[in-house]
């Protein structure tokens, strides 16, 4: 069993803000991660570009130089890989964090790889990893995919794209371009109103040019190999498919949240628990960064608006220790 003075469950920028930001203050630490290096911006489409522009991505001051304003996913690796690397930071990666208990004064952290104990734990482990299910019949068939990664694969196909985010939009149009048959299924009466402004006109245009077919006020009943079954405002129709993308959002890991012991709200917001002015917590040393700290809602924090947990629980880490 290995002793770390503060472990960071999760490796992504806010966490590895936090691992910067605990070496300048001399803090013990040890980064956890249960894949690459920013894991979930490895696993944001290829062709994703962000919305903010590259310095509101920037952590400890570190200059981000995009060719553009607004940087690409790759652009992103490399800034945050480059960060880990020339700082040297203590990160262990493809390590999953199984388990978290505080007994007594220590936290008893279970890994797949290891044993650890600590004083104090960040919990900065974002949201991508369960996707939210729209519970239909035929939604564990092969051809349905909760996550994009390359437009490539759809070239000549029927795709339905579920959803009217940011990520369903940017899915329809990359994929319509590559040469797909690309029908978006949109459960609310328009696009939604969060998607990047320059894309709106974009996916407006083709919609009613009749370049990418979309449903409005849609739900899928069914899913079958070679068909889908929706519901709109006039009836039920059938429409020929070859592959699903349901990008529908994703949502944090609120099992692994409340097996630690960290209060969520009992509505379906599932906040959680904690002091803004410190981050901490119900538990005591326990911390929360980044955009788990908004529940399911997962657009409130983002990596602008929240690298700045890391000194706010770092300063309060040390004053504690000072005080202890």
């Amino acid at each position: 069993m290995k002793h770390i003075e503060l472990i960071i469950i999760g490796g992504g920028p806010i966490g590895i803000a936090c691992g910067l930001e605990a070496q300048k203050k001399g803090v013990d630490y040890l980064i956890i991660e249960k894949g690459p290096i920013v894991n979930s911006l490895f696993n944001y489409p290829v062709n994703m570009q962000f919305f903010s522009s590259s310095e509101k991505l920037e952590i400890d001051n570190i200059p981000f130089i995009s060719n553009e304003a607004k940087p690409k996913r790759n652009e992103a690796l490399e800034y945050y890989r480059r960060i880990v690397t020339s700082n040297n930071l203590t990160i262990n990666l493809f390590e999953k964090v199984y388990s978290a208990k505080k007994e007594g004064n220590l936290f008893h952290i279970q890994t797949e790889k290891d044993t650890y104990t600590a004083n104090y734990i960040i919990v900065a482990t974002g949201f991508y990893d369960i996707p939210n299910k729209i519970n239909v019949p035929g939604e564990e068939l092969p051809k349905v995919s909760h996550y994009y990664k390359d437009p490539h694969f759809f070239a000549k196909q029927k795709l339905a794209v579920i959803g009217a985010s940011n990520s369903a939009v940017d899915a329809a149009l990359e994929c319509y371009r590559k040469g797909a048959d690309v029908t978006m299924i949109v459960r609310s009466p328009e696009i939604g109103k969060r998607v990047k402004y320059w894309v709106r006109p974009d996916i407006e245009n083709r919609i009613k040019e009749g370049s990418i077919q979309a449903f409005y006020n849609a739900n899928i009943k069914e899913i079958h190999s070679d068909k889908l079954i929706i519901t709109i405002p006039d009836g039920e129709i059938s429409i020929e498919n070859d592959y699903v993308l349901a990008l529908t959002g994703y949502m944090p890991n609120f099992e692994f949240l409340e097996n630690i012991g960290i209060e969520l709200s009992d509505d379906k917001k599932k906040y959680p628990q904690y002091d803004e002015k410190t981050m901490e917590s119900n538990i005591n040393g326990l911390y929360l960064a980044g955009v788990i700290c908004g529940g399911m809602d997962t657009h409130v924090w983002f990596i602008e608006n929240s690298r700045i947990h890391a000194k706010t629980i770092l300063n309060h880490i040390v004053t504690t220790k000072q005080e202890s």
